[in-house]
């Protein structure tokens, strides 16, 4: 029968391997749930997943949109950071060089799968069916994610307040406050 000393090192054993397990799933993440956000004054702030008359782009298509707002007071270069709808493929589209977003201010990007239209349009389109939205940066990392549900009229999925708040429905906001 073993003592009381051997059942501590036991637990102790015990506990240890299970914190090794955490600290490998959280830095590896490969069946994870949880994603490492980091932080950044560049946030997610709405998007639009069925937009089929509120705001068309430069070539009058009513596309989806994606917008990010900066929290910061000071301009952001996001050249080389990434858009994606898939946790998988993360890098899916590559900001393109000398984007940036300045201080206080809303960028837009068309979530079209149109990277031959002039101007900020993804390889990706965004699901009525409900899906995430990933900002990742050139490491890879996830700076910010929304995951919204099934929508079927014309509302956005915004922060409110804007760029910190919970994500809720709402009449779009494009380019300007949620608020």
């Amino acid at each position: 029968m073993p003592g009381q000393n051997e059942i501590n090192a036991g637990r102790k054993l015990n506990a240890g391997i299970v914190l090794i397990i955490l600290f490998l799933c959280i830095l590896f993440q490969p069946g994870c749930e949880k994603d490492n956000i980091i932080e950044s004054s560049v946030v997610i702030n709405e998007v639009m997943p069925v937009n089929t008359s509120y705001v068309a782009d430069q070539n009058g298509e009513y596309d989806d949109w994606i917008e990010l707002y900066n929290n910061s007071n000071l301009s952001f270069d996001i050249s080389g950071y990434y858009l994606s709808d898939s946790k998988k493929h993360i890098s899916k589209w590559k900001i393109p060089t000398g984007t940036t977003i300045s201080g206080k201010g809303y960028l837009v990007f068309w979530a079209d799968k149109d990277t031959l239209q002039t101007g900020l349009h993804t390889n990706f389109k965004l699901s009525s069916a409900g899906e995430k939205v990933y900002f990742v940066t050139p490491d890879f990392l996830i700076i910010d994610r929304v995951e919204y549900p099934a929508q079927t009229i014309q509302l956005s999925y915004s922060r409110n307040p804007n760029g910190t708040g919970s994500f809720i429905w709402q009449s779009p906001t494009f380019n300007s406050s949620n608020n």
